[in-house]
């Protein structure tokens, strides 16, 4: 079984097609604000174009949120598990981190809306 010049053409074509369409399809929209929470209220609204830090009170103590260029995390949390910390850098539009505990939340918005299989 040999493959001739225009099979691995094809095969190579075929390939080249599968890594644009996976690349397109992950890419999604990068944010380009944060807006922070705390209660259930907009605490601030910040842009992800420079470096800045925040501390934002909540019933178990201060969450330390940090912005940088593109992205943005929960840096330190008093809740137990620390779930919203391990949430790392977010950089996509629609993403989140929620401290319940806290009633502190991070979430990032871009210029197009973020669906996810709820609201689509």
């Amino acid at each position: 079984m040999l493959l001739r010049a225009g099979d691995v053409g094809v095969l190579l074509a075929g390939a080249g097609l599968v890594i644009t369409a996976t690349q397109w399809a992950w890419s999604g929209n990068h944010g380009d604000t944060a807006v922070i929470r705390a209660a259930g209220r907009v605490v601030e609204t910040v842009s992800l174009t420079h470096a800045q830090r925040f501390s934002v009170n909540g019933p178990l103590g201060a969450t330390t949120i940090e912005i940088e260029p593109g992205r943005a995390r929960i840096a330190r949390d008093p809740s137990p598990r620390q779930l919203c910390v391990k949430q790392g850098w977010l950089t996509q539009s629609g993403q989140a981190a929620l401290c319940l505990p806290n009633q502190v939340s991070l979430e990032i918005h871009g210029r197009t809306a973020a669906y996810d299989t709820l609201g689509y």
